[in-house]
């Protein structure tokens, strides 16, 4: 529990983190686990960057590698809503986690199923307890949307790496992955009244692993440093040559980062849509920043970040698992 000079003391807030590990989703789980302001109820798996078994392997071998293997892990969705899957070993790898080289976990997920199990959360637990901390495919939260509409007011808010503007798409030329592996679960998540805030490439784009942030974090020189480095330079290797960059974005970690230090982030609350059936466009995010339509705000749309602060702070938080 933490503390402010003169205050009570502030309890830590409570998160489950939906991820689809990914090397940046798993540089986003180490973070909560570093945080003390942070609470990880719980894993959530879905099928994303690879099938849903894999992402559920790699859950529970990061869990093991922090030596957290009291937070439970839930598999869940195998599959979009109402699409084929669609997954991205051309940039994580066959397992989602190149460059990882984890050790074959010992833990295996709970067997009630990732949906049902948030559903039950939520209805038990104090209405706004739990924040929602979304790095993959909506799927998850969706299912639970449709079975048990009522538990949208029971969440405190959804933090959530998803959508692109300014930047185009990163899988087709108008849609971020996430949303456009499962666009109809975004839809639903986007008009459930849920408090949303969005990480998108907007902002992720802008929080680059340069070699000399890189660095950084390499001369830290512990186990989890060095997995971390390792990762973040086998995935680099796709948007390096993708986009001319110096090193890839740093996707997932920033919607933990925003819960730990919102000051570093800007944005503008405005009204997102998530197209479903125009085939050029499905999974694009119609995002009415200047409020030219009469949608109403239902978003939180982060457009900026400090990124040179966040990569420091980051650093600082790998440092203290050893």
């Amino acid at each position: 529990m933490m503390t402010q000079a003169g205050s009570a003391p502030i309890a830590p807030r409570r998160i489950v983190i939906d991820t689809d590990p990914g090397q940046d989703d798993a540089v986003a789980i180490l973070l909560a686990l570093a945080s003390p302001e942070l609470t990880v109820e719980a894993i959530t798996t879905v099928a994303g960057n690879v099938p849903v078994a894999l992402t559920t392997k790699n859950a529970c071998a990061l869990l093991e590698l922090a030596g957290r293997t009291d937070i439970p892990v839930f598999a869940g969705a195998a599959r979009p809503l109402h699409r084929a899957p669609i997954s991205a070993e051309h940039v994580h790898g066959e397992t989602g986690m190149a460059g990882a080289d984890l050790p074959e976990p010992t833990l295996r997920p709970q067997a009630i199923d990732a949906a049902t199990w948030l559903v039950d959360l939520l209805r038990r637990e104090p209405e706004g307890a739990i924040t929602l901390v979304c790095l993959g495919p909506m799927t998850n939260l969706a299912l639970a949307l449709t079975h048990a509409p009522d538990i949208a007011s029971r969440i405190a808010g959804v933090v959530a790496m998803g959508g692109a503007q300014r930047e185009g798409g990163n899988i087709t030329p108008t849609a971020e992955f996430n949303f456009f592996v499962d666009p109809h679960a975004a839809r639903i998540v986007m008009h459930s009244g849920i408090p949303i805030t969005l990480l998108p490439l907007d902002v992720t784009h802008r929080a680059i692993a340069t070699p000399a942030r890189l660095a950084l974090i390499a001369a830290v020189g512990t186990p989890v440093t060095d997995m971390v480095v390792r990762m973040l330079g086998a995935e680099d290797r796709f948007e390096k040559l993708k986009y001319g960059w110096e090193g890839g974005a740093l996707h997932d970690p920033l919607t933990i980062g925003f819960l730990l230090w919102p000051e570093l982030f800007s944005g503008r609350d405005c009204n997102v849509e998530i197209e479903v059936d125009a085939p050029l466009c499905m999974g694009q995010s119609v995002v009415d920043l200047w409020n030219v339509t009469d949608r109403v705000p239902n978003a939180l749309w982060i457009n900026d970040v400090d990124s040179d602060a966040f990569y420091s702070l980051l650093t600082e938080r790998l440092a203290l698992l050893d």
